[in-house]
């Protein structure tokens, strides 16, 4: 019998709709898999329950003929979405025990298309952080393993790092995540699956715990294209509390998958080719090349010269943003509050920040303020505004001789855990190819392309234009298909 816990959200789906098993076994078996993999700390929090009685309704609704899109399929659920009567934190001590009253738009739209919960995924806290390593609650740690005897943990990535881990070990079939640089697009890589970063305003940021707000979005994280494309039909859509919402109609890009990319073109950016990057992704690269020329797209070759200054500008912009998000958190209204013997209001500001917050929270919240501050204002974070348009304008012009671009998603495989954290500068160089995408709030994903010599999952990245999320998925798919990427780590947790 085919294990249930190895099956796609697409199989899951068509397989509950045709009566192969119920989706009370689905649930049951994937909470098995998330009790028996303590080792990984990819939860926060565990729900069997919740995955139990969304099961339970699934299989009810069957019986009356009355099925939902994602009836019969549990998911993770990032801890940054807001979920009424379950904690979220943020992986930040500063929000533990915070169990929100309502529900963020994104999981609310899950719930309401009959997905059940697993639980809520490990972040990097305030989902600042490309390898999990800032959690309150602990690190993440990849299922995978380097080849050659090396039992060095590695790195998930981050900030989705939870997701991405859970994904891969088969504790659940997909996940939520969030982008801000990305957060999606790098762990996916890590750790062999796909996620998308939808064009900004696709999917409502109302009811998730902000880092920068012009930045981030919401977006799914899966083992297929497909499973991707499924997921996001049901994330999107238009919401009135969101002012950044796109109102516009969701399109069906499951039904719209094809991996035939005869007439289309594809921009190969020559900036990304950055100095010292390693062979294996160079390589990585022109498969990914030759890859999309078999489906039939024609390759050119793409100028994003400001490319160079994408990075720099981003760790202006997001931490100026998270300065100003992070100010709410100031012991007075929730979360924390560490009141010491005879404290002032603010000795109590002083204290709730200091205890709630973690070193990298507090390194971007004091960069953010200085740049805001006044004499500095004008000298970076204006100036990083000018070059996140002249970035994006790269990008519309880079469009009207392509339809989508290729780059590699990470410059390498996943690092082992503690490797980068002495050195800020070099974990924030991990996001150097998925950057660019966020500033100019265009979709992008990650595809895994194959295997690095010590047997690392590797990925491609896919940015397209605004709004041509069916363009993005559909170069995943004819990259999914013709790699055959189909390793898994091997069960030691």
């Amino acid at each position: 019998m085919t294990n249930l816990t190895d099956l796609t959200v697409a199989e899951i789906r068509d397989g509950f709709r045709a009566g192969d098993f119920t989706a009370r076994e689905v649930a049951e078996g994937f909470n098995a898999n998330v009790a028996a993999a303590k080792a990984l700390n990819a939860f926060i929090v565990e729900t069997p329950d919740h995955a139990l009685a969304a099961a339970d309704a699934a299989d009810k609704a069957r019986g009356e003929g009355a099925l939902l899109p994602l009836s019969g399929v549990p998911i993770g659920m990032k801890d940054l979405f807001c979920t009424a009567g379950v904690q979220t934190t943020a992986a930040s001590h500063m929000l533990e025990g915070f169990k929100p009253t309502y529900e963020s738009t994104v999981s609310g739209k899950l719930w309401a298309a009959g997905a059940g919960m697993l639980g809520k995924l490990n972040l990097d806290q305030f989902a600042m952080g490309s390898s999990n390593e800032t959690s309150y609650f602990g690190n993440v740690i990849s299922p995978w393993k380097r080849g050659g005897g090396d039992n060095a943990a590695l790195a998930p990535g981050g900030s989705s790092g939870g997701s991405a881990s859970a994904i891969s070990a088969r504790l659940c079939p997909a996940a939520t995540g969030t982008d801000t640089g990305g957060s999606i697009r790098q762990p996916a890589a890590f750790v062999g699956i796909s996620g998308i970063k939808p064009t900004y305003g696709r999917c409502s940021r109302w009811g998730v715990v902000a880092f920068a707000s012009s930045l981030d979005q919401a977006g799914p994280m899966a083992r297929t294209i497909r499973d991707n494309a499924i997921l996001l039909e049901s994330m999107a859509g238009f919401d009135p509390k969101d002012s950044t919402s796109l109102d516009l109609p969701v399109p069906q890009w499951e039904a719209g998958l094809s991996s035939d990319l005869r007439g289309k073109k594809v921009g190969i950016p020559k900036e990304y080719r950055v100095d010292g990057m390693p062979a294996e992704i160079e390589a990585l690269w022109e498969k990914g090349i030759a890859l999309l020329k078999d489906a039939g797209a024609e390759v050119v070759e793409v100028s994003l010269p400001h490319t160079k200054y994408a990075l720099p500008t981003y760790y202006i912009i997001a931490p100026a943003e998270a300065s100003s998000n992070l100010a709410r958190y100031d012991g007075v209204r929730y979360g924390l509050r560490d009141l010491p013997d005879g404290a002032n209001l603010q000795d109590m500001y002083a204290a709730t920040r200091a205890a709630g917050f973690g070193p990298e929270v507090k390194r971007r919240i004091m960069i953010g303020t200085y740049v805001l501050s006044a004499g500095f204002y004008d000298a970076y974070y204006t100036q990083a505004q000018k070059v996140r348009t002249l970035i994006a304008r790269d990008f519309a012009k880079a469009f009207e001789s392509c339809d989508l671009l290729l780059t590699p998603t990470a410059p390498s495989a996943a690092f082992a855990l503690g490797e980068k954290q002495a050195d800020p500068l070099a974990m924030y160089l991990n996001d150097v190819f998925t950057v660019p995408a966020s500033l100019a709030g265009l979709p992008a994903m990650s595809v895994p392309g194959g295997l690095d010599a010590q047997g690392l999952p590797l990925g491609l990245q896919i940015i397209g234009k605004a709004l041509d999320e069916q363009g993005v998925l559909n170069a995943g798919l004819a990259i999914e298909e013709r790699a055959g990427f189909s390793a898994r780590p091997d069960k030691w947790w």
